[in-house]
């Protein structure tokens, strides 16, 4: 059975590691965006615009994702002192 202090270690870790890919990603995206979007446009058959929007949505669903899912139990479980 794993106990708060563990827990709250994990969403730590976590944490840190979800933030450093969602900054990764972003910069991959942002300076390589020609790149990327040549390759995912063969792939799946989709414009540049379209791949923008979706490189958008995937940005910001992840890091909702992880704010709710990773960042905000983390933060309860140090307020409450674990």
């Amino acid at each position: 059975m794993i106990t708060l202090p563990q827990l709250t270690e994990l969403l730590g870790w976590a944490s840190i590691i979800n933030i450093a890919y969602l900054l990764l990603a972003t910069i991959v995206i942002s300076f390589m965006n020609k790149w990327l979007s040549s390759i995912h446009s063969k792939l799946f058959r989709l414009k540049a615009g379209e791949l923008n929007s979706k490189y958008f949505d995937f940005l910001s669903i992840y890091k909702i994702v992880t704010l709710v899912f990773i960042v905000a139990p983390y933060i309860a479980l140090k307020i409450m002192g674990q």
